[in-house]
This record gives C-alpha cells, structure tokens and sequence, in this order.
C-alpha cells in the first residue's frame, strides 16, 4: 500500500490522512488508487463505523497534480479522461456512496480536487485556517472531479458560479454559510471536533445510518415522489432487522439501546 494516504484505526473510527505535505497532498494518481484501494478495506471491516479524512502539514490539498495531469494532457484526449477525469469523479463518487460515514476534517488549503472532496463527503468539519477555492478556470478547464454538479447542489446555482467562474479564494466561514461544511473550528480543536461529531453518530443504529445516507444520496437526484419511494424502500429493509425492534423495544422500556446491526 502507498505511503501518500496514512490510515490509523481508533475507537471505531478510521483516521485517512492525504501524506504529500510538500506537495500540498495534491491527488496524483497514486494517491486517489490509495484512497479508493483503502475504502474497499474499511467498507468490510465491520469494527470500524466512520471516517474522518485530513491532510498532513499545512494543507487538506491543494488539488489534483498538475504535473501529472499535464502529462495525461499531452498524450490526447482519452488518456486524459481515462487517467484523471475518470479517475477523479470514481474517488469523489465512491466517498459520496460510501455506506459508512465520512468527514472531512478540512486542516487548511482545499482548492480544485480538495474541495470537491469536502463537497462529496457525507460532513465536513473546518479548521478556522482552511481557506477553499474553484482555481481550475485559471487553466483553461472546468472542475473536473464533480465540482461543477456537487457545489451548484450545495450552495445555490449562482452563488456556486461566482466561485467557479471568478475562482477566487474563500474563507472557511463563507464555506460554513454555503453549506459546504458543518462547523468551523479553532485549529487545534479540529480533530477532537472531528472525533466528537463521529461519536455522535456512532450512538445510533450502523443499518439506520446506513439507510439515512442511501436515502439521502439517491434522493438528491431524483423526483420528490421518486424520493420518497426510495425512503420507503430503505425503512422497509429495516422491518425485519433486530436493530428496530431493539430500538423500539429501548424506547419503551426507556433504557439505552445495544445495536446488534453491521
């Protein structure tokens, strides 16, 4: 396994950090294989209900690897698709469906691909020095791993423009006003944050989890009507599991609940 993403497992909890600090974690190609080969690992190992995902040293990434993705360039079109456009929307797409939760404690810079990252996660927790941007109009193209879909559905279609088209820098409160992240943080509160937001998820049901963000994911993109069926469809699965008739059964009998559920 590459050294460009760090995983350590505590309490449940499987800490991902982007490890390329002298690049500012940008995404080559290695490092997205890496995050994509690790979700794999976590999505079957049934200890582990959450991820909190960061970036080691100054930045959360500054984006996809310029260098790189030049090379790909150079070679044409289809080698450019296939190597960075493909590649790119398969991690963001992957952490959007991810059937456990993931957040993204966002330590500092998180432009291009790392702020379309924090747009795909399930929750984002911001250090008070994060500073987000849209740069990629500044190299002749668009965001290319999900950014000009996931913000416009975040933060408004013409708020998510003025990003886009101006690529200008923005702060991590303007972030928490558009919707793109959860909380802002002090710097060194920003893993404990991080932490105590995955506890609180981590008291309820995992298959009730699960169902949320199923429901959630799919529904964004379909007809109110079509969501609500998708709704239904989730809590029908849940009828016949122990962990609804447990938590009924703790809610009766007003006592806490053991969730049996993976």
């Amino acid at each position: 396994m590459s050294d460009t993403v760090l995983m350590t497992v505590e309490d449940r909890i499987a800490w991902l950090t982007l490890n390329r600090p002298a690049k500012l974690n940008a995404l080559n190609y290695e490092t997205i294989d890496c995050l994509l080969e690790l979700l794999d690992e976590i999505e079957v190992e049934h200890e582990v209900r959450t991820i909190v995902l960061t970036g080691s040293g100054r930045a959360f990434s500054a984006g996809g690897d310029i260098a790189e993705f030049s090379r790909s360039v150079g070679r044409g079109t289809a080698r450019a698709m296939r190597d960075f456009v493909r590649r790119g929307q398969a991690l963001t797409a992957r952490l959007e469906a991810f059937p456990k939760p993931v957040i993204a404690a966002v330590n500092g810079l998180a432009y291009g691909g790392g702020c379309e990252i924090t747009e795909a996660v399930h929750l984002a927790v911001a250090s008070e020095r994060a500073v987000f941007a849209k740069p990629e109009i500044a190299l002749g193209m668009p965001p290319t791993f999900g950014g000009t879909q996931r913000l416009p559905r975040l933060a408004g279609r013409k708020r998510a423009l003025e990003l886009l088209l101006t690529g200008d820098a923005f702060s991590a409160e303007r972030a928490l006003e558009l919707g793109l992240v959860n909380q802002v943080v002090p710097h060194d509160a920003l893993r404990p944050a991080a932490r105590a937001l995955a506890e609180r998820i981590m008291r309820h049901s995992p298959l009730a989890t699960r169902s949320i963000m199923a429901a959630v994911t799919r529904g964004l993109n379909m007809t109110i009507g079509e969501g609500l069926q998708a709704e239904g469809e989730q809590f029908a699965a849940l009828v016949p599991t122990a962990d609804l008739a447990e938590g009924l059964g703790a809610w009766m009998e007003r006592r806490r609940p053991v969730w049996q559920g993976r």
